[in-house]
């Protein structure tokens, strides 16, 4: 099991709009649909259920918001995590526009379920994609052509060396692109901000209740915890990197856990001024991504550096802060006041698993860093799935989510051995 447990060193954590503590589960009780995981697919699939008055009940191992959905970078990358080209060469390519069409719709209900709940997560436009590498000019523009000419997506533009050294305040950069279809915000506040619109609706949400197994009883689904029960008629199971033993051997060989981590800088007062003038949320070309963005009160909050295996490193804020200082040397003298991670789901090609594993038992996991705009969707589609239509589940399950190599025993070491490669490349 990896790191669980309220992101108490986070700045997420310090500045969340919290709700108060909700009931863990005692004994049983029942509900047409439980969810398993209050992050943002459990949560947009409990809000979308109870909107249509299905009566639906969400286990929670720990806190609203205490997976991925409240640690990220809380950037708003637009299109699904592979690019289209990608997409069009392995799915075809009516599939790829349909699910190019579904990241529009993504898109849109994230907006759109911000306003209607008036959930203050601090929406900021405009991502920022930089080359770490001189040379993918022409690469760049063909990507902005491409998208303009096949699916009418305008919002790209590019960014020479020079424009985007001014913009970002940092010269290792070798431009980038501009999409200004995507942005940021406060990844803990939009969970919270999905609970409360969940519970709003007639929702329940049981926190310190991890579900520890389900099997069928009687016609019915049981979802059991430490302390009780859930019957219900359909299931549906989130959670990502933290889903462990619970989706079963499919999910298990299809989604690996890694941990990510961020921190964040004391206010740079006027200095701010001078990094990431558009206030732009910025992620950059290397493997193992560096990602960064400025928070409303003038910090730097930055995320750089992975691993592969249970706990995260000793000295936090210094494995962090050295990608940091790598960016933007000119901050050594500033202070980290947060340093934080949390454990995401990747796939072999990047692609979310999403699948049902036995009649009325629904997955989504594997968002491989693309869950802020993709998850609320995704749970939404998982409860249309619960209400028999499942027509959007059925087209992200012809995505291709093949097994890590090595099969129980090997598939860690094998895959860290791999990733490793892969972010060792980063740095020659």
């Amino acid at each position: 099991m990896l790191n669980l447990g309220h992101p108490s060193a986070s700045w997420y954590a310090a500045t969340a709009h919290a709700l108060p503590p909700l009931p863990a589960l005692d004994g049983e009780t029942s509900a047409d649909v439980c969810v398993v995981g209050a992050g943002y697919t459990g949560l947009g699939a409990a809000l979308e259920l109870a909107s249509r008055g299905v009566s639906v009940v969400v286990l929670e191992a720990a806190q609203v918001g205490s997976g991925a959905s409240g640690r990220n970078g809380g950037q708003v990358h637009a299109g699904q995590r592979n690019d289209q080209a990608w997409l069009e060469k392995t799915v075809g390519r009516d599939d790829a526009m349909a699910l190019w069409k579904m990241s529009l719709d993504a898109r849109s209900h994230l907006s759109a379920l911000i306003a209607e709940h008036a959930i203050a997560c601090d929406f900021t436009p405009g991502m920022i994609h930089a080359r770490h590498k001189s040379g993918g000019e022409g690469e760049d523009l063909d990507h902005i052509e491409f998208m303009a000419a096949r699916y009418g997506y305008h919002e790209l533009e590019p960014i020479d060396e020079d424009a985007l050294a001014e913009e970002l305040g940092t010269g290792v950069y070798h431009g980038g692109t501009r999409d200004n279809g995507g942005g940021h915000l406060h990844p803990l506040n939009l969970a919270l901000g999905l609970a409360r619109a969940a519970l709003a609706r007639g929702a329940t949400i049981h926190e310190r209740s991890r579900a520890r197994a389900w099997r069928r009883e009687g016609g019915k689904i049981v979802v059991e915890t430490a302390a009780g029960r859930v019957l219900c008629d359909q299931l549906i199971l989130t959670g990502d990197g933290y889903l462990d033993e619970l989706a079963g051997p499919q999910a298990r060989a299809r989604v690996m856990p890694i941990n990510n981590f961020v921190l964040a800088t004391e206010p740079l007062g006027e200095r701010a001024e001078t990094i990431i003038r558009s206030d732009a949320a910025v992620a950059d070309s290397r493997f193992v991504v560096n990602y960064f963005r400025k928070t409303p009160d003038g910090r730097l909050l930055f995320g750089g550096g992975e691993n592969y295996r249970p706990g995260f490193p000793p000295d936090l804020p210094g494995f962090v802060r050295r990608h940091m200082l790598k960016i933007y040397p000119q901050l050594a003298d500033v202070k980290v006041t947060h340093a934080w991670g949390g454990t995401l789901g990747i796939t072999v090609h990047r692609s979310p698993f999403v699948r049902e594993l036995a009649p009325g038992v629904r997955v989504a996991a594997g968002y491989s860093g693309q869950g802020v705009m993709l998850a609320p969707w995704f749970g939404k589609l998982l409860a249309d799935a619960a209400l028999g239509e499942t027509g959007g589940v059925e087209l992200l399950s012809r995505l291709p989510t093949p097994p890590f190599p090595g099969g129980r025993l090997l598939r860690w070491p094998l895959t860290v051995a791999g990733l490793s490669w892969y972010a060792m490349r980063d740095r020659l």
